[in-house]
């Protein structure tokens, strides 16, 4: 699938979808805010991120739309069966886009913040 440039950032979003991530802003995790301290910071990256940010008829944790890059906190949670298999497949939707997801779990962010952000950077860079 090519995508043009001049795709709006949101893919299509819905409102319905834009009042969930509305809700999750104000709901984030303590691992998504302690993230968010560092992806905010325009010292530390360029571009410009978002978070609970809607694409298609998802909320991704973390976008810079500049790179097209995703990022995604997750939780004990993401380890159970049902929802890795969820991931696999919400994933490939959003690669349909031409999208990148780099992938934290919420022990590397808070045991090792400095490798999360270099990582972070690289993709960036990469772009």
């Amino acid at each position: 699938m090519t995508i043009s440039n001049d795709v709006s950032m949101f893919f299509g979003a819905k409102p319905d979808i834009f009042e969930k991530a509305t809700i999750l802003r104000e709901n984030l995790t303590d691992a998504e805010r302690f993230l968010w301290e560092k992806l905010k910071d325009r010292s530390l990256f360029k571009h410009k991120f978002r978070r609970q940010h809607p694409i298609d008829i998802f909320i991704v944790d973390f976008y810079c739309h500049q790179v097209r890059l995703i990022i995604e906190v997750d939780g004990g949670y993401h380890l159970n069966l049902e929802q890795k298999e969820y991931d696999i497949g919400r994933s490939a939707e959003l690669e349909n886009w031409e999208l990148k997801i780099i992938r934290f779990t919420n022990n590397e962010i808070f045991t090792n913040i400095d490798a999360v952000v270099k990582r972070i950077q690289k993709e960036v860079e990469f772009q």
